[in-house]
């Protein structure tokens, strides 16, 4: 900043606007178009975490925002920059995740004309996001990010694109030298014209941007459902003889509604399944939340209460619930609200807030004492029938009982993050995410490579807790070089391998319908050696009798500030079988 607190670039106005915003962290992978942001980011006191790969800081940027509420931040590069996150973007839309991105562009005057990686960027992040901010003028780039917060949070959360362009981040004298060095001295009236052009657009570029500088906030207001259905839906459930409540990501669309919303459900005494990022909103064992059967619970139930769920694949399209139950969806989204089946009541707004409303008006006169204990049941059948399943001893580690070690194991505090196929989908049904926003998974979209990022955001997110990563063999490789990361920036992430040599959950399918494993094999990698290249460490595992102590000492290691990888040799199982999902 100059003496007269007006930013010194462009860059600075960026940092500004995010220190304002309250960001901590900004993911990147460097380039020329954007170093005057991190430069001034690192300057305003926000830890700049550079990774391998672009989906990795989108990823990262996403699991911040999951886990504080804040939208989380990456910053990219132009052209091959952005595509390369275009992936993790997407994800974000699907997962309602409210994250900014920043990306570089070509210089005003060259966009069009085959400049170093020019591409028109509009028509490929557009889909993707609530908004495209594309900066014209310096004096525009705090407002811009200002505009940007505002988007990603209120309504339906999500990603927002803001593209700066890099003669808009540079200081002015360099800038108007560039145009001058681009134009040439010569006296030719083609010469002078293309001076006066560009001392034009110059002018443009950098009007206003001596004028006072002081980014704020804006307020966002949370949607909320009437009066009259909170009513309506009050009156419903407490009639229902077999109510139940499905509670998804949406519904802690807030990042502080966590705790009010389970005091909610546990005054409102109606079962509860969780998914997505509301797993571990009760806890490892409260006596509502049911983790079982789901689908014959919903089919059962008279009074189904969706919060911030739709009724996609995950619920059959909305063939789970019975047609003669009374559905109440509560969503921020009016699409999702109606998505496949029309509700009998569409409580349009916030969730979590119509949960809390619902409690207040019923307190416990929506309680079913017999209902409960009858689901109950079928959730311990389940659970002795996992008992059961782990207690086979194969030639290698039986994934089913490696999943209840590390749920022995793993710290109070732990963070769980998912990423792969039939292994992670099995650490699902056990591992018992401690408490809320415990739980990270790709969302709706299912995407593959999301686990070094959200490892890397959820460790710095909350740096006092342990950090589980739930790989699959085959996601793994997308992310093994973001070990360099964690080793760089000092992120004590555990990363636990299921290495059943294969994409299972595809070949279990494939196999049995088609006849053919093609595409679906791999090999038994020394995972474990790849990231002691990295400098981590690597712990291998090949046997039942060394898996508990194996990840004892992985939990000693990553305390110690260490991160680590254990590569565990799986034996095949029929745990998940047929569930291939469509």
């Amino acid at each position: 900043m100059s003496a007269a607190g007006i930013p010194a670039h462009g860059g600075e106005r960026v940092a500004a606007a995010l220190q304002a915003h309250g960001v901590r962290v900004l993911f990147t992978l460097c380039g020329g178009h954007i170093s005057p942001i991190l430069v001034a980011a690192r300057a305003h006191g926000i830890r700049v975490v550079d990774t391998r790969d672009e989906a990795t800081a989108v990823f990262a940027a996403d699991a911040m925002a999951r886990l504080t509420g804040t939208p989380g931040v990456a910053a990219v590069t132009a052209g091959p920059g952005l595509t390369n996150a275009i992936t993790a973007l997407k994800n974000a839309q699907l997962a309602q995740s409210p994250l900014i991105l920043i990306g570089g562009a070509a210089p005003t005057a060259l966009q069009g004309r085959g400049a170093l990686q020019d591409i028109e960027q509009r028509p490929l992040v557009a889909p993707h996001v609530k908004l495209v901010r594309q900066v014209r003028r310096v004096a525009e780039l705090g407002s811009a990010v200002t505009e940007a917060f505002t988007a990603a949070r209120e309504g339906v959360p999500g990603p927002v694109f803001v593209e700066c362009p890099v003669d808009l981040l540079y200081d002015e004298a360099s800038i108007r030298q560039w145009y001058a060095d681009a134009a040439g001295k010569g006296r030719s009236l083609p010469d002078r014209l293309l001076r006066w052009y560009l001392g034009r657009h110059a002018n443009r570029l950098f009007a206003g941007s001596r004028d006072p500088f002081a980014p704020r906030p804006d307020p966002v207001s949370v949607p909320a459902a009437s009066d009259t259905l909170v009513e309506r839906a009050a009156a419903v459930l407490a009639k229902a003889e077999r109510p139940v409540i499905v509670i998804g990501s949406q519904a802690l669309a807030q990042g502080d509604i966590a705790a009010r919303l389970a005091g909610a459900l546990t005054r409102l005494g109606v079962p509860v399944y969780l998914s997505g990022m509301a797993r571990g909103l009760l806890g490892r064992a409260h006596a509502l939340q049911m983790r079982h059967a789901r689908r014959e619970a919903l089919r059962a139930s008279d009074c189904v209460l969706l919060a911030g769920v739709p009724c996609d694949f995950r619920l059959d399209y909305g063939r789970h619930i019975r047609r003669s139950a009374t559905l109440i969806a509560a969503n921020r989204s009016a699409r999702e609200a109606r998505l496949n089946r029309k509700p009998t009541l569409a409580a349009l707004g916030d969730a979590g807030l119509f949960i809390e409303r619902l409690a207040a008006r019923l307190g416990e006169r929506a309680q079913r004492p017999a209902w409960i204990g009858e689901l109950r049941a079928r959730d311990d059948a389940r659970e002795a029938d996992i008992d059961a399943r782990a207690a086979n001893v194969g030639e290698h580690v039986n994934p089913v009982a490696l999943l209840r070690a590390l749920d022995r194991v793993a710290a109070d505090d732990a963070v769980f993050v998912a990423d792969g196929g039939d292994f992670v989908a099995t650490a699902s049904y056990i591992l018992r995410p401690r408490g809320p926003l415990g739980w990270l998974d790709p969302g709706v979209f299912g995407t593959l490579g999301v686990g070094a990022g959200f490892a890397l955001g959820a460790r710095l997110a909350r740096p006092g807790s342990e950090v589980w990563l739930i790989w699959g063999d085959g996601a793994s490789g997308y992310g093994l070089a973001e070990f360099d990361t964690f080793v760089r920036h000092g992120v004590p992430v555990i990363a636990v391998v299921g290495n059943d040599a294969g994409w299972v959950q595809i070949a279990r399918e494939q196999v049995k319908l088609l006849h053919d494993d093609v595409g679906t094999v791999l090999a038994r990698t020394a995972y474990h050696r790849v990231v002691e290249g990295f400098g981590a460490e690597g712990i291998e595992v090949k046997h039942a009798g060394e898996v508990e102590d194996a990840l004892r000492r992985a939990r000693s290691l990553a305390a110690s500030g260490r991160p680590v990888l254990v590569n565990v040799w799986l034996d095949r199982t029929d745990f998940r079988e047929g569930s291939i999902s469509m």
